[in-house]
């Protein structure tokens, strides 16, 4: 079954009915449909064939939606790109994937421009008309538009979704039509029942998990709202939420919703019609999460998951927060419980399943699960050994099954509920013609979950600031993966063989939170998909 078939299957039962809004612009699912089948025959008619790679970097749009379901159409792979990225990182996920186009915003022309040789050879189209690009419309060419879409089978590609590894570089997850149908049934299943005309609200990337919860709502005819806003901003959102009558917010990190209680003025907007709050990616103190479902109602819907796996592992809905609310139970400090038709459980360093309340690394097993990364076999064996994903996080499950994430496996920091890499962060740091040596961490952060912290080890005679460190990352990365604070010193421990000992450095910072904290997140994309897990007030 081809993924498009929800599409249809909408467009066919609620043609005049709203599909996508965004400010001033409504599309109904007939309109929907149709620039979906256009933007996958145009692609088609410009000389892509069924397989081929189609990545696009788009602030939230309804073009997201109408690219990813033209490439669905056409037998197209969609490569989503976190529009937060560098261009030299955009250039590495176009070039790993072999993306024969890519569609991207204005806004992103000027990276470009700077790194041309790192895009040639692709097909671009724009929004807007820029040099070197042709203009977006082009794609919606009526006169190449596919009648249906093509056949597909359950295990052909539709979608990569690159996710960093420990070298940060990223690695593309290969999903297919089987894995979004089970994303798809899942999410409606065991989250949230979305409805035929719900409207479903998106104020996170939907590049990344708010994009994938997305899929659900078309599969039941439901209206994916976005906002206009280019920030993140409370009283617009709620504004939104009361105009247009919101009843589930599609994705919200833990971040978002401090903010959220923080900007909040009570009785400012009438919000009553929110049945739901989907949030996951990072750590949220067991308080604030109290605090928001007090405030809110009991409208929270937890997810756990990665880019692996998309937002599939493990959850919690509404009512069960509700209940562990209600009862004062500490479960409300978990991850959930393993969804319906998913396997999980944790396993010792020889992959010996562990006892309930031995903590190990989680893994999982299930339709839902990736086949393997892009053009990666070494990676793959490695994180599918024995038939299970080793999803790199460490916790626990109790008896009743709940899941306790204590750590990661790895060193990832997940900063606001972006995945952050310090080798990645590292790696730029040493360029610094200043800089002798660097080690890269997370730090405890009331706001942000964890923030990226910066030790730096001066090169002799040079004197040098943090803001020299933070501005110089600036001018490499992403801004989220740029250290919020760095500290100088003269030298770091090492071991007997060289290496840095980066726990030893970073155990200071946490001393009086490491036997507090009780939240992980995902291990899978740069604010990707879809982790969970909470922490214990401080």
């Amino acid at each position: 079954m081809n993924s498009f078939a929800f599409l249809e299957k909408s467009a066919r039962h609620r043609p005049e009915e709203l599909a996508l809004v965004q400010g001033s612009e409504r599309l109904t699912y007939r309109q929907f449909r149709d620039r979906a089948l256009a933007v996958g025959g145009n692609l088609i008619a410009m000389g892509c064939q069924p397989g081929d790679r189609v990545a696009f970097c788009l602030a939230n749009s309804p073009r997201i939606m109408e690219v990813i379901f033209g490439c669905f159409a056409a037998g197209l792979i969609v490569v989503p790109v976190n529009a937060r990225l560098h261009a030299r990182e955009m250039a590495y996920i176009v070039e790993n994937s072999g993306a024969k186009v890519l569609i991207h915003g204005a806004e992103f022309q000027e990276g470009i421009e700077a790194n041309t040789a790192l895009f040639s050879g692709v097909e671009r189209f724009c929004l807007d008309e820029v040099s070197g690009a042709q203009p977006y419309d082009t794609l919606l060419d009526p006169e190449n538009a596919l009648d249906a879409a093509v056949e597909a089978a359950p295990e052909d590609l539709c979608w990569l979704f690159y996710t960093s590894g420990t070298t940060g570089k990223p690695k593309g997850a290969i999903w297919n039509h089987r894995m979004v149908r089970c994303v798809i049934m899942n999410y409606l299943a065991d989250l949230h029942n979305i409805q035929p005309g719900e409207v479903v609200l998106h104020c996170a990337p939907m590049s990344h998990g708010s994009g994938i919860v997305a899929l659900p709502a078309v599969a039941r005819g439901a209206v994916n709202a976005i906002t206009d806003t280019a920030s993140f901003e409370i009283d617009s959102l709620l504004e939104t939420v009361e105009r247009l009558k919101v009843s589930h917010i599609a994705f919200m990190a833990p971040t978002q919703i401090v903010k959220l209680l923080e900007d909040h003025v009570p009785g400012r907007h009438d919000i009553s019609s929110l049945q739901a709050i989907c949030y996951g990616g990072a750590p949220i103190y067991v308080e604030q999460l109290k605090q928001a479902m007090k405030t809110f109602g009991p409208v929270f819907v937890q997810l756990y998951g990665q880019g692996e796996a998309p937002i599939t592992i493990t959850g919690m809905s509404a009512a069960a927060h509700q209940h562990l609310l209600e009862t004062n139970d500490p479960r409300i400090g978990s991850a959930g419980q393993v969804r319906t038709d998913v396997e999980a459980h944790c396993v010792d360093q020889d992959d010996n399943p562990l006892p309930p309340g031995e903590a190990g690394e989680v893994v999982a097993r299930g339709d839902v699960v990736m086949p393997g990364y892009w053009n990666n076999p070494e990676a793959s064996e490695d994180a599918l050994r024995g038939g299970w994903l080793h999803t790199g996080d460490i916790g626990y499950f109790d008896d009743r099954g709940y899941l306790f994430l204590l750590d990661r496996a790895k060193d990832m920091v997940i900063s606001g509920g972006n995945n952050v890499y310090p080798r990645e962060v590292e790696e730029v740091i040493i360029l610094h013609p200043k800089v002798s040596n660097c080690v890269v961490f997370g730090i405890p952060d009331a706001y942000w979950g964890e923030a990226v912290h910066a030790v730096v080890v001066p090169a002799d005679g040079e004197a040098l600031g943090a803001q020299d460190i933070i501005d110089f990352c600036g001018e490499h990365m992403a801004g989220y993966k740029k250290p919020k604070a760095v500290d100088f010193v003269d030298a770091l421990p090492v071991s007997g063989y060289g290496k840095i000992l980066r726990r030893e450095v970073r155990e200071k910072y946490w001393e009086g939170h490491s036997s507090k904290i009780g939240g992980g997140g995902s291990s899978g994309s740069g604010g990707d998909a879809a982790g969970s897990g909470k922490a214990q007030p401080a």
